[in-house]
């Protein structure tokens, strides 16, 4: 039998309903899900306040009922495109299928000789990381934008509060 493996990457900062909506999907399609982590490196910054611990923990909390099993994977940026498809599957188990609506990651999988797929965005013009990190700077209700387990998770590690420390000038 073989399996068929799906990988799907993001930087989560955080993780949304938009997110999992996608995830949903590509688990009808794969008998496994490789969940990469980008630019892990990145954190307690105003656009990515977040750890990949932390993004980890989003995430694997969030589809805890998928039903398709799956692998997360922090992957940190090189800063060289033409070798980024090749590092990401480095860091990865084989997988047949990428899912990304992101242009660069499309065009560098293709290049690189990967079936891509690009799935519908779910209420993108609200589900979007940035929309969200806003939200919560400006006290906007924002919990409803992403699943209870991520809410929990942001409250255990006060990401307001993080955010609003970090967002401020000196």
């Amino acid at each position: 039998m073989n399996m068929k493996r799906g990988f799907y990457i993001g930087r989560f900062q955080p993780y949304h309903n938009g997110h999992q909506s996608v995830l949903e999907h590509i688990a009808g399609e794969v008998d496994e899900i490789i969940i990469g982590v980008g630019s892990a490196q990145l954190s307690h910054h105003p656009d990515n306040p977040f750890t990949a611990g932390e993004r980890v923990l989003m995430i694997t909390r969030s589809l805890s009922l998928l039903g398709c099993p799956f692998y997360v994977i922090p992957i940190e940026d090189i800063q060289r495109n033409a070798l980024w498809a090749a590092h990401v599957r480095s860091m990865c188990p084989p997988f047949d299928t990428c899912y990304s609506s992101n242009p660069l990651v499309v065009r560098l999988f293709t290049e690189a000789g990967v079936d891509v797929q690009s799935p519908a965005m779910y209420e993108r013009e609200i589900l979007s990381g940035t929309e969200i990190r806003r939200r919560m700077l400006s006290g906007e209700p924002w919990e409803n934008l992403v699943p209870p387990a991520v809410v929990q998770v942001l409250k255990e590690i006060d990401a307001t509060g993080r955010m609003q420390q970090i967002s401020r000038n000196d």
